[in-house]
């Protein structure tokens, strides 16, 4: 197989500062689990999405930096999900990324392993980070489509890369971050959200096809809900249709709707949207049909944490897997 390969280091932030599309990535040799780690269950995985909402070192394009007590309570969240790789949304340049990583190693969370992918918003982008190696690496930062007769662009980009979680088994992950639900004179935001779910569904279309068994998660912020057309795109139909985890709190809830072919009612929202004072669940974890083979509903969950608006409008979710293929 052929993998995009990219420039590092300042040469990546050179070609970014100049408006090219932007792939980043790092690595390292993953030492010893720390004590601090929250360990998950012997012989399983977890993987998490967390839209970090703007999780800028400096103000840029109308968005606010950080502030220190919301990347606290972002760390004081990943911490809680004890995730081994953590798919991250809204990050803003590569310095606020190894800020994070480095904050959290000396938490005593260790994620040597990263990657960091733009596309058309030069502000934010799609990041992550891994306990595990990264060994391959396929970002894609200059995806387009037609709508209306015009070319546009891919808002963020989506990060695609190979994990290595150990000898015997890898998987492969794909984050993204679409069109949110902003008002933008360019065009009708729920058509711009439909043609990047296509244009994703085109990239896990040809990944299924050459490998039906692949272990692939795609996972991130598709700002909009289950039933939606760009969801509904993503997850596809036929043999090819991937499966929604749709993590929920932890909280017992598990009664089904009586009379309804409908899922058991628990606590799923991911997202506040304050304008409306509403809550929805605009985050997902999706798998392939090889992955959800390996999938543990029981490890899986939206993370309930007082104060958690205190470091992003979103709330992390997190899917736990066997690492052995079954």
């Amino acid at each position: 197989m052929d993998y995009t390969r990219s420039l590092m280091g300042g040469v990546m932030l050179c070609l970014a500062l100049a408006g090219a599309p932007m792939a980043a990535r790092g690595g390292g040799v993953a030492g010893p689990r720390r004590s601090g780690w929250p360990v998950a269950r012997a012989g399983t995985f977890r993987v998490a999405t967390y839209n970090v909402n703007n999780y800028l070192e400096r103000a840029a394009g109308g968005r606010l930096a950080k502030s220190a007590a919301g990347k606290a309570k972002i760390r004081e969240s990943l911490r809680a999900v004890r995730a081994d790789v953590v798919a991250l949304q809204e990050i803003g340049s590569l310095a606020a990324l190894r800020e994070l990583q480095a904050s959290l190693s000396a938490e005593g969370i260790d994620y040597p392993h990263w990657e960091l992918v733009g596309g058309f918003d030069t502000n934010i982008h799609v990041a992550v980070l891994s306990r595990f190696p990264i060994v391959a690496r396929r970002p894609h930062t200059n995806d387009h489509y037609l709508l209306m007769g015009r070319r546009l662009r891919v808002s963020r980009g989506f990060a695609e890369i190979d994990v290595q979680v150990h000898a015997a088994y890898r998987f492969t992950l794909i984050t993204a971050h679409l069109k949110s639900r902003r008002p933008v004179p360019v065009a009708d935001e729920a058509d711009m959200r439909l043609e990047e779910a296509r244009v994703l569904r085109g990239i896990v279309e040809a990944r299924l096809q050459a490998s039906p068994n692949l272990n692939l998660v795609v996972l991130g912020d598709l700002n909009d809900l289950k039933d939606s057309d760009p969801v509904r795109t993503l997850v596809g139909r036929y043999r090819r249709t991937l499966t929604d985890t749709r993590p929920a709190e932890p909280n017992g809830d598990r009664a089904p709707v009586g009379g309804h072919p409908f899922a058991p009612p628990q606590i799923t929202w991911t997202h506040f949207y304050a304008k409306e004072d509403s809550y929805s669940r605009i985050d997902y974890i999706l798998l392939s049909g090889g992955m959800a083979r390996e999938w543990r509903h029981e490890g899986t969950f939206v993370l309930a944490m007082a104060h958690w608006g205190v470091g992003s409008d979103h709330r992390p979710i997190v899917a736990e897997f066997e690492a052995a293929d079954r």
